[in-house]
């Protein structure tokens, strides 16, 4: 099916969620450009992101993917993605060594730029106009000019993107992310905390190893990853004009690649098996995702991954679950349909989208309990079935905003206008992040141990058919 794709496929079929510009000329003329532009991501990188998430399928890794729900134009400065890059760390690290297991660290930076909202517009004082979809297709005042989408803004976001990755790959090559520096991760505003006194405990634990590590000549010179780290950046693919126009062809492999990030999800609401986004990124070799929810059936899924991952590579596809309370109906049937046929998936929680409510007060958040209740439903599934829990993917930031409900630091609805600063959907301040990271450690701790120790399961896929071959 790969060999017959090409980059305009998606354009034939019916595609959900995108913007109606008014001026399809100025369209055609901002895509032809970003057709001329350098590549933000390189297919070798992308590469190195499979065979990760290889590791990640096969359960001998774990995914931490994490980041801003919507990116802006406004916010964007080099604190900013630091302190989102460092959180991200910090989580790694917890994970690492308290879970044992390599994280493979995916950031939802540098592209996210664009939003599918569940009404396609919004009505205030009687007035109309489109929803605020991301500042890549409009922006957020309430005024005919902002709302209406300006292909423009594709351009800005390419150049933003293009700065946060070069930050980003500073960060992590450059001696920034080095372990000897995690004492050092800690921001400010969380010393105090239980969670900074756990991850100074921790930073203790990792500074008295290396030492160890030093006395037996084990420096950074010989074990690179004590100095730097591998980063990969992600996003929705919802805006397809700006994807196309940054897929390219490979010269070493013959593949295309979209190089807008190093991995692309399918959004729950544009995951139709015949729509435009599975046409488009069935045939781009970039490791990508499908945000799956309630609604879906087994055959859907088994068809996705038919469609999405044709050669059945370990590593290729992640299901990204985001059911909230719904996950213990549903998902279970989902893992045993995959097992049973054959089929290679990397599972990834997202426990924050099915869990969003509204306050009275008019504020858009979620609770802690409930996004913590998902994580644990979702690893006591895997553990029940048998199968790698795989990955968390978490809308944060490093930034002190008080957006979603709970914690150790009591977060009420009344403390939500404190600093409530999102443009889109409330994330998890670094505390919340930290506190959910140290729980979730030890939960990936009991789930490995259960693993490791339980029979075989009757559904082993074990002598089924390879899904390539159907």
């Amino acid at each position: 099916m790969a060999d017959m794709w090409t980059r305009q496929d998606w354009r034939s079929r019916h595609a959900k969620h995108l913007p109606e510009y008014p001026d399809q000329n100025r369209l055609a003329g901002v895509e032809e450009r970003l057709r001329t532009f350098p590549p933000l991501v390189f297919a070798g990188e992308a590469r190195r992101l499979q065979q990760a998430m290889a590791k990640v399928g096969a359960g001998q890794a774990f995914l931490l993917q994490g980041g801003d729900c919507a990116e802006s134009f406004a916010d964007f400065n080099a604190n900013i993605i630091r302190d989102t890059f460092r959180v991200i760390l910090q989580m790694a690290v917890v994970l690492t060594f308290s879970g044992s297991m390599p994280v493979v660290k995916v950031g939802r930076m540098g592209g996210q730029f664009a939003k599918p909202r569940s009404a396609p517009t919004e009505t205030r004082g009687g007035i109309t106009l489109p929803a605020y979809c991301g500042d890549m297709i409009n922006g957020l005042d309430f005024t005919v000019g902002a709302r209406t989408p300006d292909p423009e803004r594709m351009v800005q976001a390419y150049h933003q993107s293009a700065a946060t990755l070069n930050l980003l790959r500073a960060f992590a090559q450059g001696g920034y992310a080095d372990l000897h520096r995690v004492h050092q991760w800690t921001l400010d505003f969380i010393a105090g905390s239980p969670q900074w006194e756990r991850y100074r405990d921790l930073c203790n634990r990792i500074g008295e190893s290396l030492d160890f590590m030093a006395a037996c000549n084990l420096t950074s010179n010989i074990v690179p990853q004590i100095h730097e780290t591998d980063f990969f950046t992600s996003h929705e693919a919802l805006l397809l004009p700006y994807e196309e126009a940054l897929t390219r062809l490979d010269s070493t492999s013959g593949d295309w690649y979209c190089c807008s990030a190093h991995m692309l999800w399918i959004g729950d609401r544009t995951r139709q098996v015949d729509g435009a986004h599975v046409a488009f990124l069935r045939g781009v070799r970039n490791p990508i995702g499908v945000k799956v929810g309630p609604s879906l059936t087994k055959d859907e899924l088994l068809r996705l991954c038919t469609i999405l991952n044709p050669g059945n590579e370990t590593g290729r596809l992640t299901i990204i679950v985001r059911m909230g309370e719904k996950i213990t109906t549903h998902l279970p049937a989902l893992i045993q349909a995959v097992t049973e046929n054959g089929y290679q998936v990397v599972w990834a929680c997202d426990p924050m989208h099915a869990n969003t409510i509204k306050t009275e007060n008019g504020f858009k958040t979620r609770s802690f309990d409930r996004i913590l209740g998902e994580v644990q439903r979702y690893f006591a599934i895997h553990r029940a079935e048998g199968t790698h829990p795989g990955g968390v993917h978490v809308e944060l930031t490093g930034q002190e905003v008080t957006e979603c409900l709970g914690g150790s630091q009591a977060i009420t609805e009344a403390g939500l206008a404190e600093r409530y600063h999102t443009f889109c959907d409330p994330r998890l301040n670094v505390s919340q992040a930290l506190e959910l990271v140290f729980l979730l450690a030890q939960t990936l701790q009991q789930t490995r141990k259960h693993l490791s120790t339980a029979p075989p399961q009757a559904r082993s896929h074990s002598g089924k058919s390879d899904p390539s071959s159907k």
